[in-house]
């Protein structure tokens, strides 16, 4: 019997790493775990886990760190803990890391040892899900958008092709100097660390995945249990042979997915490492919940099978700044909103709700531990309501970079942008009649201008990529796109470039164009004048307001006023807003505001008839009207519910809503 040994693995070189992926099928059928140590770590005994020689049962609650302001760690961890759970997950996510090849933060919101030492502190142990691919309705998937500047992603991604390995080896090296000491051998709170991510839903390629194997233990990741985790439908195609598997499922759900995971895994600890209590939300899309009473019974049917357990989420939080990802799992590519409550049992503001104390008492009652006490949540606000009045258009000379002069349009990638907006302007050479603008594709959605004056919208979702252009003279054309997200699941995560690479008019090319990056990575500091600038037309602008605050509280900023775009508060940013819905609240931290004077900077790509107000709300709405689902062909063919991953092509083509 073959048992991999971290020891070994860690002076082989990548040549015999390969070679050696080959094992017997007699371990393969069988899955012993490599070699551990039951005395001082987190191992495996039998069918059952074992903590330093005793045996435990995981009780896990997922909260990611980038996701909650590192002011409220402690009390969502404590919070955590009053639910009955004795373990945090969460994942790394590498494009907040390392935003650029090489230059690495883990500083303030990002300092991850921090976070895992105060779980530590508040009682939690700490499943570190490493990646190097997160998923998570995060940006990309967690990966970092200059990886798509290499065109050798586009076959690269996810394999072993040295233009993906070389830098995802070089980040994992780098994570494991940060949190390597932190590992349950040496004294830490990590129990376990995941290789890669649902792999099996991606591909089955198991020399890709041994190869990371080989790519953990020698950064160092050889001092907790190492794991994978795949839904039971792909558990065979992204598992590891001699690393401990665990299987994802929804509601409804937990019988089977257990039972195909004995079946597949015989003999191991069954542990449920990704339960989802509810789903996420998508641009357009009506809100998601789940009901309680199917997950009371999943979850006693989980625990009564001494199964561990991992919440997904417990607590999601929000998808602060531009890192909310994208999703093809209705069909066509939807942006995710900037909530990630996903009918948590603790809700994007950090308060227990109903679901929280019914898992609470169904947990307890397994465990037969007493309730401790629940903590108190920071105060909510209400902020009267505040009107924008100080604006600038972007497409005021002074408001815009200085150009990048291409022949051909280039996309955000190779202009070194990961997120925001790009601005494609070329003079047209001659006046044209009913020509035919066609791009290529639109990544993800395009306002087209002549002259300063709307001639259409292109939305990705619809796969929209052409609008009739007319002009008396020479005008000025003016294709403003938006990243809308990247998607972070699928092969389509090869092709997530952002803007456009080409474009034609009545079927000629059109070059010589001047390129604005326009990532607007940090609240803009354009000029601004008083009064709104051209009131009546659309036109993309940034607007600027303010309000004083005599105590400061958690609130959710009413943004029904505005349109599509992104908004900051004392400069830092909360997200995109849309008024498609269902999202019409961005949550505002307490500890980012201040007493007395805030300030509102909003980037709105659609146009203001009247001055926008803002008001700060003591509920969210996160349940809003999504107007245009309601002729959206989606809806008709829409998949199971629990699918987390898109078909294979988009369902449909569905209709754009009228104007």
């Amino acid at each position: 019997m073959k048992i991999f040994s971290p020891a070994r693995a860690s002076h082989i070189t990548r040549r015999q790493a390969i070679a050696s992926f080959a094992f017997t099928a007699a371990a393969a059928a069988t899955h012993r775990i490599f070699a551990q140590n039951p005395t001082s770590g987190f191992a495996i005994e039998g069918d059952h886990f074992v903590l330093k020689g005793k045996p435990i049962q995981v009780l896990s609650g997922e909260m990611h760190y980038a996701r909650v302001p590192r002011a409220y760690w402690a009390t969502r961890m404590k919070m955590i803990r009053a639910m009955g759970l004795n373990t945090l997950a969460t994942y790394v996510f590498w494009n907040v890391h390392e935003p650029k090849p090489g230059v690495c933060d883990f500083a303030d919101n990002n300092d991850l040892v921090a976070f895992i030492k105060l779980a530590q502190a508040e009682g939690l142990h700490v499943l570190l899900r490493a990646g190097p691919y997160s998923c998570a309705e995060w940006e990309f998937g967690g990966f970092p958008a200059w990886l798509l500047a290499d065109p050798r992603m586009s076959t690269a991604l996810r394999t072993n092709d040295p233009a993906f390995m070389l830098p995802a080896e070089r980040w994992l090296r780098r994570l494991a100097q940060e949190v390597g000491s932190l590992q349950i051998e040496t004294g830490g709170p990590i129990i376990a660390t995941q290789i890669e991510n649902e792999y099996g839903n991606f591909s089955n390629d198991h020399v890709y995945m041994n190869h990371m194997r080989d790519i953990f233990v020698a950064a160092g990741f050889n001092k907790s249990l190492l794991y994978t985790v795949d839904p039971s439908r792909a558990l065979a195609a992204g598992e590891i042979d001699g690393i401990y598997s665990g299987v994802n499922f929804g509601s409804g759900r937990a019988a089977a997915a257990l039972d195909i995971l004995a079946k597949q895994r015989p003999g191991q600890p069954l542990f449920a490492t990704e339960y989802w209590p509810g789903w996420f939300d998508l641009w357009g899309h009506p809100h998601e919940t789940r009901p309680i009473e199917p997950q009371l019974a999943d979850l006693n049917a989980i625990l009564s099978r001494g199964a561990s357990l991992n919440l997904y989420m417990v607590h999601g939080g929000t998808s602060f700044g531009m890192m909310a990802g994208a999703s093809q799992s209705t069909g066509n590519y939807r942006g995710n909103v900037t909530s990630y409550d996903y009918d948590a049992p603790i809700d994007e503001a950090g308060h227990p709700t109903p679901k929280f104390f019914a898992y609470r008492d169904l947990i307890l009652k397994h465990t037969g531990e007493k309730a401790l006490p629940v903590p108190s949540t920071p105060p909510v606000i209400a902020i009267p309501e505040f009107q924008l009045g100080i604006t600038s258009p972007l497409f005021d000379q002074v408001a815009l970079p200085a150009p990048i002069d291409s022949e051909t349009p280039q996309p955000m990638e190779q202009l070194g942008q990961s997120y925001g907006y790009i601005l494609y302007r070329k003079q047209l050479d001659a006046p044209v009649h009913e020509a035919l603008l066609e791009l290529d594709q639109v990544h993800d959605f395009a306002l087209v201008y002549l002259d300063g004056v709307l001639a259409g919208t292109l939305d990705r979702h619809y796969n929209q990529t052409s609008v009739t252009l007319t002009t008396t003279k020479l005008a000025r054309l003016d294709i403003l796109v938006e990243n809308t997200g990247r998607l972070n699941s699928t092969k389509w995560m090869r092709q997530e470039w952002k803007g456009i690479r080409s474009a034609t008019l009545a079927g000629q090319p059109l070059t010589g164009w001047k390129i604005y990056s326009l990532p607007m990575s940090k609240e803009p500091t354009v000029p601004f004048m008083e009064g709104l600038h051209n009131m009546g037309e659309p036109g993309p602008h940034f607007a600027r307001g303010g309000f004083k605050l005599e105590q400061t509280g958690d609130t959710f900023l009413d943004v029904r006023s505005l349109g599509k775009g992104v908004l900051w508060i004392n400069g830092r940013c909360l997200g995109r807003f849309w008024n498609i819905g269902p999202q019409y609240t961005l949550f505002v931290p307490a500890s980012w505001l201040k007493v007395g004077i805030n300030s509102a900077t909003v980037f709105d790509l659609f146009g203001a008839k009247t001055y926008p107000k803002l008001a700060g709300l003591t509920e969210p709405i996160l349940s809003g009207p999504t107007p245009a689902y309601d002729s959206d062909p989606e809806h008709q063919k829409k998949p199971d519910p629990n699918a987390e991953f898109a078909p294979a092509q988009p369902v449909t083509k569905p209709s754009p809503p009228q104007e």
